[in-house]
């Protein structure tokens, strides 16, 4: 898991080199073709991903986006039209059951049917009208790192071919900040072991970081063991901010930005509540929440562009802080982050 998540930056380079000519390609399409629609399909992980690709499209083209649900396709056998509709489905193995019968089902319905996977020889390649590979090479361990962060930059590459205001400078500029990121590990390694007697976690994050809450709660499950359960900062307030007590870490992703305002004020609460500080992973540009006891902030390699949310870019630094922690919390709990109990790395579900 950790030499997969170091190698990150190569798998961002690949990815971009590989993959722009399917970018133009999908683009010049769109200018003749706009979908009015955009669903989503995708479990686990790429679940996680697609509820940032929702974030991110429907922001940056106004193009509305749903998070499919397979079992309408699978369990109950729905008719839908799809027409002017694009269908993505996110699998890292190309063999998830449900993401593949749902592509079917879409492109049968007539949909635009694109699929985002690491295998090129895949059921969802051979299904999908179109597809984007990640380049991740073989990845060895269950819990996914670095076809999660290349999910991530499908994400913006589709974006940007559905017309976001989004440059592929930008874009080219992901592997330099991922290769900050990674030089927090030596910080992040001894502030892990301050969870190593952690049983429960929480895990807040909101609009383009609601997906790494997602995540790193779901890594802190598959590699850690711990009941972590991950909230938007406004869902928390709502009602689970009860489950807040002392003894249960909490770990906020704060960019700066519009989500910051209601972050802070979660982070707030949370102390009120007796928790210990929450460990908050932000950037340099943020000063309020680097200034906080604990935080990790990731150098801010990406120069804030007006035309863009301010956070609109931080998704793919920010994983990497949490990946590493959650590692480096599995090897200072004596777990092996590699072989999680009970987990495989293809699960196929109807």
């Amino acid at each position: 898991m950790l030499d997969e998540i170091r190698e990150q930056p190569a798998v961002l380079e690949a990815a971009l080199r590989e993959e722009m000519s399917a970018a133009r390609a999908l683009c010049s399409r769109f200018e003749k073709e706009r979908p009015r629609f955009v669903v989503l399909a995708a479990r686990g992980t790429s679940d996680n991903a697609a509820q940032f690709g929702r974030y991110l499209i429907e922001i940056a083209t106004g193009i509305p986006v749903s998070l499919a649900a397979p079992s309408v396709f699978t369990l109950y056998r729905a008719e839908l039209d799809f027409r002017e509709v694009l269908y993505v489905g996110l699998s890292q193995s190309g063999e998830s059951t449900d993401v593949n019968t749902c592509i079917q089902r879409a492109r049968e319905l007539g949909a635009i049917t694109l699929g985002v996977t690491n295998d090129p020889d895949s059921t969802l390649a051979r299904t999908a009208e179109q597809s984007m590979f990640l380049h991740a090479g073989r990845e060895s361990s269950v819990a996914a790192t670095k076809t999660w962060v290349a999910q991530l930059l499908s994400m913006y590459l589709l974006a940007w071919s559905l017309g976001a205001d989004l440059t592929l400078e930008q874009i080219r500029r992901m592997p330099d900040w991922a290769a900050a990121a990674l030089e927090l590990e030596p910080a992040l390694r001894a502030r892990a072991e301050r969870y190593v007697f952690a049983e429960k976690a929480i895990v807040v994050g909101r609009g383009f970081n609601y997906s790494n809450a997602l995540e790193f709660a779901l890594k802190l499950m598959e590699t850690c063991y711990l009941m972590a359960d991950s909230f938007s900062s406004a869902d928390f307030l709502h009602g689970p901010i009860a489950i807040a007590e002392r003894g249960i870490p909490a770990f906020a992703f704060a960019p700066p930005g519009p989500t910051w305002t209601g972050i802070s004020e979660t982070l707030a609460r949370l102390t009120a509540a007796g928790v210990a500080p929450p460990l908050v992973i932000t950037d340099e540009r943020n000063r309020e929440a680097c200034a906080l006891e604990p935080a990790i902030a990731v150098p801010a390699a990406e120069p804030h562009d007006p035309a863009l949310p301010i956070d609109a870019l931080t998704p793919i630094p920010y994983a990497i802080p949490a990946q590493l922690l959650a590692a480096h919390i599995a090897e200072h709990k004596g777990l092996d982050p590699d072989r999680p109990r009970m987990l495989q790395k293809v699960t196929q579900t109807l």
